[in-house]
């Protein structure tokens, strides 16, 4: 049997295709690496491998029905669940990098909830027109009541930075309802989640696109949450209903948004979203590659896998595709 290895990424630096080679080599296999724009020669060369290592699609549906493990960088990856056409082999093994984004998008969390709260989009504005003098109250972190909705390593990221921060009540709501961090004051399971929005300060979605998550914040429970609210999204654009959320911050019935995934995307230049009222887009870079901690624990997660593949051992990571995550 071969014991070959394709990797298909853009943001590999030479020392962390090293450090994968190296783990190849020690565990037995040989890996070649292909750029973005070496589609067609990765597909000829997945056909003898047994693992491949990407984020394509097209590539995963040139491989033959022997590959054994494919191993996708994202967090997310509904595309590969909602597919299984892609697979030729029902019973290839699904990974993602699930931990790998907690650093990058918890950070940026924080962020653009700190902007919000202090206004700094009005500051940002006055700046560019050279305007002096403008003064608005400001909120704080410290006292607020924030609901992490998606309680993953993203999520525990950010309740981690918000409890450091002195957040006055952290609450978690994920599909178990059971706490992976002591970050979390009180934990719920989703079905829970109306109990909480009328006291929300913080509302953040760092949710996957599952069926049980899509539309789960419909225009009746943003109306629930206080007009002082702010909101942040992560996870999946359509978690959320966008028509009721332009309209609520729209109508000064939300204080402020922060979305990093919206729908559609990439978003016309033309779409109402850029000129709704308080909100800060930013164009789902929150969990890219561009932090060298991301990529740097992606690669640690492939090898550890690597390790466990070649003695033929559960691997981490493994994603449940009739669960999408």
């Amino acid at each position: 049997m071969n014991r070959n290895v394709c990797v298909y990424l853009d943001f590999l630096t030479p020392a962390q295709e090293e450090t994968m080679a190296t783990c190849a080599k020690e565990n037995g296999y040989t890996i070649a690496f292909f750029s973005p724009d070496q589609l067609e020669q990765a597909k000829e060369h997945a056909q003898s491998c047994q693992a491949i290592i990407a984020n394509s699609p097209a590539l995963l549906q040139a491989a033959p029905a022997t590959l054994e493990w494919y191993a996708c960088p994202n967090a997310g990856v509904e595309g590969y669940c909602n597919n299984p056409d892609w697979f030729k082999n029902p019973n290839t093994i699904l990974t993602n990098c699930a931990g790998a984004y907690g650093v990058t998008i918890g950070e940026h969390m924080v962020m653009v909830t700190i902007m919000m709260m202090r206004n700094e989009l009005l500051y940002t504005t006055a700046a560019t027109e050279h305007r002096w003098g403008i003064t608005q109250p400001m909120r704080s972190i410290r006292g607020s009541r924030v609901t992490v909705v998606g309680t993953g390593d993203i999520g525990c990221s950010f309740a981690a930075h918000v409890k450091a921060m002195g957040a006055s009540h952290v609450t978690g709501l994920s599909r178990s309802g059971k706490a992976r961090t002591n970050d979390f004051d009180t934990m719920l399971t989703i079905d829970q989640l109306e109990s909480v929005l009328p006291t929300s300060d913080v509302i953040a979605l760092s949710l996957p696109n599952t069926p049980e998550t899509a539309g789960l914040l419909t225009r009746e429970r943003l109306a629930m949450l206080p007009t002082s609210a702010y909101l942040v999204n992560v996870g999946r654009g359509n978690v959320l209903d966008q028509e009721a959320l332009m309209d609520a911050l729209n109508n000064d019935q939300l204080a402020g948004a922060a979305i990093d995934v919206m729908i559609p995307e990439p978003l016309p230049s033309d779409h109402p979203l850029w000129d709704t009222k308080n909100i800060i887009i930013t164009p789902h870079v929150a969990g890219d590659m561009s932090l060298g901690y991301t990529a740097d624990k992606a690669v640690s997660i492939f090898c550890e896998n690597m390790a466990h593949f070649a003695k033929g051992e559960p691997l981490n990571h493994t994603v449940d595709r009739t669960k999408g995550y």
